[in-house]
């Protein structure tokens, strides 16, 4: 049958789409490429400022990162990035000097030299029948300096006369057999007295031939200090112990206590003999002038003082 009805008419719209966000992507594009190009002219601006040497270093470097060293430590490089991490130099540049692989050699032997030495101390004072009675007195540790060897004071057992610089007959053993197993490296010897903070009396003085003080000073700590060191010095010397292998003796009173909360404390009495490492005795072979003040420069300084 006909119908008046109308058919509903459908109309499809079809909407392109896809690409409606792309129309800045040519500018982000763009802007990328200028800014990679504008650093590579920078970089090879940089590179014509650099000499030939520093451009093969950074062209070392990407061809082995592994060649950073760090972090903080010390670095033969030649560019340095804020003291962490470091680019290695060119091939010309990689190797050090001579003299800069010598003292690391050294200083490596040194170390070795050392410790061998700390486990022979350690072993003769077991083995030793003057030096195993005394070994809760012997301290022996590796210090930054050296070697370090420490006679202490124990309740009873003192190393020298009270108040005095006579050694006991035990301390002179100990000293005896030090010597001999001390002279048996090269380094040099720094020795220090230390006391207590126990004071002498007021009114206690010692002649000293010394006319800016009339013939007599006030003992103290300090005196008694240094001239322990002295006495221990004698001893090492007298039995063998050559007297140019020691370069410092000093008395250090009470100033460096062994333990701060005890300053009245036997162990506080001591004296310390360091078997210094190279870097130790140069340094005080510096500090103390020699090869400080070139030989010249000494002489024009004096001319003012003859």
């Amino acid at each position: 049958m006909p119908t008046d009805k109308k058919q509903p008419i459908i109309v499809k719209r079809i909407k392109k789409g896809g690409h409606a966000h792309h129309g800045g992507a040519w500018k982000v594009a763009y802007a990328d490429f200028v800014t990679a190009m504008m650093a590579f002219f920078l970089l090879l601006w940089l590179l014509s400022l650099v000499d030939q040497n520093k451009r093969e270093g950074i062209s070392d470097y990407f061809k082995s990162p592994a060649g950073i060293q760090g972090p903080g430590g010390a670095s033969t490089s030649m560019i340095k990035l804020g003291g962490a991490m470091e680019i290695a130099k060119g091939e010309k540049n990689k190797k050090q000097p001579e003299e800069a692989k010598k003292v690391i050699v050294r200083d490596k032997d040194d170390k070795k030299r050392l410790e061998d030495l700390q486990e022979t101390l350690r072993k003769a004072v077991e083995k030793s029948q003057a030096l195993k009675p005394f070994k809760d007195q012997l301290l022996i540790d590796i210090t930054p300096q050296g070697l370090r060897i420490q006679i202490v004071d124990k309740k009873n057992r003192p190393m020298f006369a009270l108040g005095g610089t006579q050694l006991k007959s035990y301390t002179k053993a100990i000293l005896k057999d030090l010597s001999k197993l001390i002279n048996t490296v090269p380094n040099s010897l720094a020795i220090s007295g230390h006391t207590d903070s126990k004071p002498f009396p007021k009114n206690y003085f010692r002649e000293y031939y010394d006319e800016d003080y009339a013939g007599k000073v006030r003992y103290t700590n300090w005196e008694l200090s240094a001239d322990r060191a002295n006495t221990a010095r004698r001893e090492l010397v007298k039995w063998g112990t050559s007297p140019t292998k020691i370069t410092r003796v000093v008395g250090l009173a009470d100033s460096v206590l062994f333990l701060k909360d005890k300053p009245r404390a036997p162990i506080n009495r001591r004296i310390s003999i360091i078997v210094l490492n190279k870097k130790a005795e140069e340094a005080i072979r510096v500090h103390e002038g020699k090869g400080g003040v070139s030989v010249d420069d000494a002489k024009t300084r004096l001319k003012g003082n003859k």
